[in-house]
C-alpha cells in the first residue's frame, strides 16, 4: 500500500496541492476500504484519528481528491459516495446495495450500443450494475 500512497502523493504534488496528514489519511482510508463510502462514513472513520474533524474539511478534501482523479464518485441510494479511482484500465462496476462491495466488470457494452447512437458523439460513459453480493443475498 505504501507504493500506492506514494503514487497519490505524486498526484497531489503534480496538481500543486499540499500533502497534509488529513489528505493522506483519507487516501489511506479509501485504499483500505476499497469500496464506495459516503461523506458521513469518511467523517466517522477519520474522527477516530482527527477528533472534531469538520464536515467542511471532509467535503473539501473529497471534492479536491475527486477533481484530481484520486477518487471517483457515484450516486448511491440518493447520496454521493466516493472510492479510490480505478485508473489502470477501462472497466465498469457491480455495487452491492447492502454492503457497498464493489467488483470490477471487464466487459464493456458500449460497442453494442454504438449502432443505436450513431447520430451523436459520446465523450464518456460509465456503467454501474446494482444488486446484492454473495454475502448479502
Amino acid at each position: 500500500m505504501t507504493q500506492q500512497l506514494n503514487q497519490y502523493k505524486e498526484q497531489l504534488k503534480k496538481n500543486k496541492l499540499k500533502i497534509t496528514d488529513k489528505r493522506m489519511s483519507m487516501i489511506d482510508l479509501f485504499l483500505a476500504e476499497d469500496r464506495y463510502l459516503s461523506a458521513r462514513e469518511v467523517q466517522e472513520k477519520m474522527n477516530e484519528e482527527f477528533p472534531g474533524i469538520s464536515y467542511d474539511t471532509i467535503y473539501r478534501n473529497l471534492y479536491t481528491l475527486n477533481d484530481i482523479e484520486v477518487l471517483e464518485k457515484t450516486t448511491f441510494d440518493g447520496e454521493m459516495q466516493y472510492k479510490i479511482s480505478c485508473t489502470t484500465h477501462h472497466h465498469h462496476h457491480f455495487i452491492c446495495n447492502s454492503c457497498g462491495d464493489t467488483r470490477i466488470i471487464h466487459y464493456c457494452p458500449f460497442d453494442a450500443w454504438a449502432d443505436e447512437l450513431n447520430d451523436v458523439e459520446i465523450t464518456n460513459h460509465k456503467v454501474e450494475l446494482y444488486g446484492l453480493c454473495r454475502s448479502c443475498k
